[in-house]
């Protein structure tokens, strides 16, 4: 098994590679202290020093993609939102009950998925560790939930997001 040792020898070039690919040291920090807590949790991760940089390395890259790729959804799924509620006129509470009750008529899997990842604010690895399925698995499941949210929320026809859920 990779050591701490080893992986305290490699921090320098964990944190170098990570400012180099995000925004602000704040975040790269949080990359490298996410991608060492990932490693350490890993029972199947390189022995071997000179095999364990790579890895590791790849192993930062993928939470960074992971991270912004989520951001991105939820900019998507915010602006959605806030042209809906733009469009309906509606205040913050009358949106808030509105996506509530829009909420609470999804299925069980649904609501789960959207809890995990856009309430809790998990990571897709976490919420497939959480849920036992792979990370597409969850991908495309919140996928789905967000969509028929939206057309529970926007009063069109879900049901054919609920159906390929059940799937």
């Amino acid at each position: 098994m990779a050591s701490l040792t080893q992986i305290e020898v490699l921090l320098p070039e964990f944190r170098a590679y990570a400012i180099a690919i995000c925004s602000s040291s704040d975040d790269a920090e949080d990359l490298v202290q996410d991608a060492i807590e990932r490693a350490l949790r890993t029972d199947n991760r390189p022995t071997i020093l000179n095999e364990l940089r790579p890895w590791m390395f790849r192993v930062i890259r993928n939470l960074h993609y992971d991270e912004l790729r989520k951001r991105r959804v939820r900019r998507e799924y915010l602006a959605a939102e806030k042209r809906l509620s733009d469009e309906a006129g509606t205040s913050d509470v009358a949106r808030d009950i509105l996506i509530r009750m829009a909420f609470e008529k999804l299925p069980p899997d649904m609501r789960e998925v959207l809890c995990l990842v856009d309430i809790m604010g998990l990571k897709y690895a976490e919420a497939a560790n959480v849920m036992s399925v792979a990370n597409g698995t969850i991908m495309s499941r919140i996928s789905r939930a967000r969509k028929a949210l939206l057309a529970l929320v926007e009063g069109t026809d879900a049901r054919s997001e609920i159906e390929k859920s059940r799937r």
